[in-house]
């Protein structure tokens, strides 16, 4: 069976909540399993130490999550148009993927979540493409026959899904947002199975 990882950062839960819509769409492709993977946090003082397994919601993501994936998509909430620090940190430390190879030509894409609607959501999509391509990795986006991108009044975007969270991060995602996330899953396992993984 191949396997799409869907990577995230989540503070409030609305980066989570898209991470389960998008293994949705993943796991309606037969042949296809998604698997939830999280970042632990990071510390202003020195590097967090964390448990090996948080108290809850997804595991922990390790190096072999990544090797050994066919497809890979990253989200993270907006901090200042730009993905949030845990994920850069743990990007950071993909350097020995990197020199192998191992994530050439494996398809990968990207989703987030802001508090408001010009919070940067699209510059925060294509900064956590900026390292994935450094990766080689080919970077998959929404394409417009997907209508709900023409309809969205919140989140939405053809280089990734994202979330319209509000002040307090407590909106639920609207049925266009939703279709979307769905979308993305559907689109990565469609083109995992193309790619033979």
């Amino acid at each position: 069976m191949a396997e799409v990882l869907i990577l995230y950062y989540s503070r409030h839960g609305a980066t989570a909540e898209m991470a389960h819509i998008i293994a949705r769409g993943v796991e309606e492709v037969a042949g296809v399993n998604a698997k939830l993977r999280t970042v632990p946090e990071v510390s202003p003082l020195c590097e967090a130490t964390e448990e090996s397994i948080p108290e809850s919601g997804a595991p922990y993501v390790s190096e072999a999550d990544l090797r050994q994936c066919d497809g890979l998509i990253l989200g993270s909430p907006t901090r200042f148009g730009n993905m949030a620090a845990p994920m850069k940190h743990f990007l950071d430390t993909t350097s020995q993927l990197w020199m192998s190879g191992a994530l050439i030509d494996k398809p990968a894409s990207v989703f987030t979540s802001t508090s408001s609607l010009h919070g940067g959501q699209e510059s925060t999509l294509l900064s956590m493409m900026l390292p994935l391509l450094h990766h080689g990795m080919l970077i998959l986006g929404i394409p417009y026959s997907e209508t709900a991108l023409l309809h969205t009044q919140s989140g939405g975007t053809p280089y990734g899904a994202s979330h319209l969270a509000g002040g307090e991060s407590k909106l639920p995602l609207s049925e266009e947002e939703t279709r979307i996330c769905k979308t993305q899953g559907r689109r990565m396992a469609e083109t995992v199975k193309s790619l033979g993984g």
